[in-house]
């Protein structure tokens, strides 16, 4: 389902002026590299585009996992007011961190997230995307160590900042702090909407999982059985004996089968869906953001009220500090202005994105649920039609 939700490998025409722009990616052939505390996986990431700010038609580079960190955190950095993809989180059990299937998982996130972001009509202008699609791993590991700004000290977690901003709220409630909030309805239903929003995704997401579960369990209990069965038809003769042995077979198919549907169900269902948990954290990332800038554009305009004042004080007695006084007000005034300019813009980003962010949403979970009913229908069909078929020569077993 992966070409469903992500616009990679998509085929265009060869660049030339008449093509429509587009920017596609793809990320591939992921490869371990190094052993031990060292090892990581390397990823060819493929970058086809007709647009002229891009090297060429095509290019392929060499990326590993903190080079799409590194991306995420420039981008959030630089684009306030805009939902930036999620990154998939990084395995904490060192087991699972190179098992085929982990890989593969977060190859097909890695290679959405990439996609979300050449898909932006804003991100897609990003110098720093264009560094990840096209720069040699010289420079990409001289830019990551050329970090600044608060994500310098170690990969950023998005959710940090939104933890800030739940801790202030309690230095509120314990009377540490004065509240310094918007009192916008249609806000406060933003916020109320995107917690409500997260528990029922993350609810989904763990059920979704153990239906992953279920149908591994239920997968290896079939295969078991099957085995059982097949030695115990050995040892009978005649038709009872053969009866066995398709009986067993039957149960070893339908192990595959299930086995098969769990990793449908694994990646094509609860991967979405614990995609969808991630990008509405990063959404209350973005919410955090815009509380910062609320909190700095009342702060400022609070003290170029009291720079007012005293202005006014110094021009009554006629100080001679009246004109650096006049000084320190205009600058202070300029960054009020400029303050309260980059809150509306982050309102209106935020504003705009949540529209696509919904639309999106509607597709992915459409797409997602279909996929999952789709196999379930499948699977049952698969199951009944197998048991179906063993019930002429067993109702002969137990007639005779």
């Amino acid at each position: 389902m992966q070409h469903q939700r992500s616009i990679s490998g998509s085929s265009h025409s060869p660049r030339s002026p008449s093509s429509q722009p587009f920017l596609t990616v793809s990320v591939t052939d992921p490869v371990k590299l190094g052993n031990g505390v060292q090892a990581y996986i390397s990823y060819r990431v493929i970058t086809k585009t007709n647009l002229p700010e891009y090297q060429g038609p095509e290019k392929i580079v060499i990326r590993r996992y903190s080079d799409f960190v590194w991306l995420r955190d420039r981008l959030f950095e630089k684009y306030k007011g805009i939902f930036i993809p999620p990154l998939p989180e990084k395995s904490a059990v060192e087991k699972f961190r190179f098992s085929a299937e982990f890989i593969e998982m977060r190859r097909q996130a890695l290679d959405i997230y990439v996609n979300r972001i050449a898909s932006h009509h804003e991100l897609r202008q990003s110098e720093d995307l264009r560094t990840f699609l096209q720069a040699d791993e010289e420079t990409m590991e001289r830019a990551r160590s050329q970090e600044t700004g608060i994500f310098k000290k170690k990969p950023a977690d998005l959710m940090q900042i939104f933890k800030d901003v739940q801790s202030r709220v309690s230095d509120v409630v314990l009377g540490k702090e004065k509240p310094v909030e918007e009192s916008n309805p249609e806000y406060e239903r933003l916020k109320h909407y995107i917690f409500e929003l997260e528990d029922h995704l993350a609810e989904a997401q763990k059920h979704a999982y153990r239906l992953v579960k279920r149908h591994r369990e239920l997968g290896q209990s079939l295969a078991d059985f099957g085995k059982a069965v097949k030695l115990l038809g050995s040892c009978e003769a005649d038709a009872l004996g053969k009866a066995f042995s398709e009986l067993g077979s039957k149960s070893e198919i339908l192990s595959v089968k299930l086995q098969k549907e769990a990793y449908h169900v694994l990646m094509n269902f609860e991967e979405p869906l614990k995609d969808y948990v991630r990008a509405v954290q990063s959404i209350k990332a973005t919410i955090a953001e815009r509380a910062n800038a609320f909190r700095q554009q009342c702060e400022l305009a609070e003290t170029l009220k009291l720079k007012e004042i005293t202005l006014n004080k110094l021009m009554l007695i006629r100080s001679e500090r009246v004109g650096e006084a006049e000084i320190e007000y205009k600058e202070l005034k300029a960054e009020s202005e400029e303050a309260t300019r980059r809150f509306e813009t982050m309102v209106r980003l935020m504003n705009e994105e949540l529209v696509r962010f919904q639309e999106q949403k509607t597709l992915d979970m459409g797409i997602a649920f279909h996929e999952f009913a789709k196999g379930q229908a499948r699977l049952a069909t698969g199951i009944a039609d197998a048991w179906r078929s063993l019930l002429p020569k067993l109702e002969a077993c137990s007639s005779s």
